[in-house]
């Protein structure tokens, strides 16, 4: 709010420069509130994709966490008024490369009721396989 106060008083006086420079400030911090919660929700994604895959199997849960997650990623990517995305598809995947490591964390609690660490678990599963299916959910079309 600060800074649209700001923002309307340089405009006011006049001063444009002064003006862009906290339009882009405003600019960034949606953006990073956007990156974050995307990467939230990734999280969330690859947690079940992780289950899936170590565990060999499914369950209605997990497939409904997996779309409601996938949804929630797309809506907030989704430009409502300009159209388009706000992330490119290297960009959500660089998201879910970082989304990964708090991923495998929380699914080594969850997989076979906690047997593995962190690390262990990791081996049992494919990194990448997993990260190309949650980009595959994600992208349009």
């Amino acid at each position: 709010m600060e800074e649209l106060l700001a923002l309307k008083d340089l405009l006011v006086k006049g001063d444009v420069q002064g003006a862009l420079i906290i339009v882009e400030e405003l600019t960034e911090m949606s953006r990073n509130d956007i990156i974050k919660t995307i990467r939230s929700y990734a999280v969330i994604l690859l947690l079940h994709l992780i289950k899936q895959q170590a565990e060999n199997r499914t369950t209605r849960s997990w497939e409904v966490s997996i779309r409601n997650s996938v949804r929630e990623i797309q809506r907030e990517n989704k430009r409502r008024k300009a159209g388009g995305y706000y992330l490119t598809p290297e960009e959500l995947l660089e998201i879910l490369a970082e989304a990964y490591l708090n991923a495998i964390d929380e699914a080594s609690l969850q997989v076979e009721e906690g047997r593995y660490e962190a690390q262990e678990l990791e081996k049992l599963v494919n990194q990448e396989e997993i990260i190309n299916r949650a980009l595959t959910l994600i992208l349009p079309g």
